[in-house]
């Protein structure tokens, strides 16, 4: 993937912080997305990971103007649409879909499927050649659906048919990105390869830009070209995806790939434990957020928030002050960490 492509999405310090009271008092604030930069160029796919609770869905939902960011930009096809309001954002809807991760909750259950995937050419007044009902029937072929299923209900199709519903639903009106938020973490592993398959055959056909939410790793490294780590509402590591999969600099990342099953293997050999739970986002921890867990944290972690850069000069950022070094062959690291072995 060429790197000199002028950004389709570019992202600068986006950050969504959700705000709690007690009464009519404000207690603070929940900072879900905490300043994130990174930018998606045409044809490409960024892989967003990350435990669960850091801050990848809500930072989908921003892209697509589903959440009002607190701060920070987001710039599509050269376009501020950081704080859009609906009639601006409308014709941009055509550029800029949407792929949720609950293939049935996703579809309203008293549409047909062909109402379902017809509502956005209606909404945006298209009446393409041939008709709204024949642009239908391609789109459910195009994503392995019989076109005579135009007239079923959702109710009536199995969980990866229902996500390949939304898929056509997405594709409707031919965007040029798609936040993929998770579209095969609640299918079967055979089905899984199937959707993932046909993302990959309409991104080559279609020349489509993903930003792929999951936490399946193994499922990232099969699809995506690019991948943004986020802990605690932040990217702590950025890359390629072989620099991330074989050089992990960060010791988060690291210890994400070391729970990527190995069937090579018996037993947790290499497994980086990773004990105390995750921080809460309404009171991070200073400087860096996760000393707490981190087998290398210093004095230096607690005071100083390490910054997003990369640290040999290639285009693979880390956000730590002691970076791993050598490939994930060599050693993830230790069998286990414990809280109580980490620096406060």
């Amino acid at each position: 993937m060429s790197t000199e492509t002028e950004p389709l999405l570019r992202v600068r310090g986006l950050t969504k912080h959700f705000p709690v009271r007690e009464g009519f008092r404000a207690k603070g604030a929940v900072r879900a997305v905490d300043g994130l930069d990174f930018d998606v160029r045409p044809g490409e796919t960024l892989g967003l990971v990350g435990e669960s609770g850091c801050g990848k869905t809500t930072t989908g939902r921003m892209l697509v103007r589903l959440l009002e960011p607190t701060s920070g930009s987001i710039e599509f096809a050269g376009r501020d649409i950081t704080h859009a309001r609906r009639g601006a954002l409308r014709p941009l809807r055509q550029d800029l879909q949407i792929i949720f991760q609950d293939p049935y909750a996703s579809l309203n259950p008293r549409h047909t499927v062909g109402r379902i995937v017809a509502m956005p050419l209606q909404v945006n007044g298209i009446n393409p050649p041939g008709g709204i009902k024949k642009r239908v029937q391609e789109l459910l072929e195009l994503v392995g659906l019989n076109p005579e299923h135009y007239n079923r209900y959702p109710h009536e199709f199995s969980g990866g048919q229902r996500q390949r519903i939304g898929i056509a639903r997405a594709l409707a009106l031919r965007p040029k990105l798609i936040v993929a938020d998770e579209p095969v973490s609640a299918l079967d592993v055979s089905i899984q390869a199937q959707v993932i398959n046909l993302l990959r055959d309409l991104q080559r056909d279609l020349d489509l830009a993903f930003v792929f939410i999951a936490h399946d790793l193994a499922v990232v490294r099969h699809f995506c070209h690019r991948v943004a780590v986020m802990y605690l509402g932040k990217i702590v590591e950025i890359g390629d995806r072989d620099d991330i999969y074989q050089r992990p600099q960060h010791p988060y990342t690291r210890a994400l790939l070391s729970a990527i099953p190995d069937v090579t293997t018996l037993g947790p050999a290499g497994r980086i434990r990773l004990t105390g739970d995750v921080p809460t986002p309404l009171n991070p921890p200073s400087g860096c957020r996760f000393r707490t867990r981190c087998w290398k944290a210093q004095e230096r972690c607690a005071t100083e928030e390490p910054a997003l850069v990369p640290q040999d000069g290639g285009n693979q950022a880390t956000a730590c002050h002691f970076p791993e070094t050598g490939t994930i062959s060599q050693g993830a690291g230790p069998a286990a960490v414990t809280a109580e072995e980490v620096s406060k």
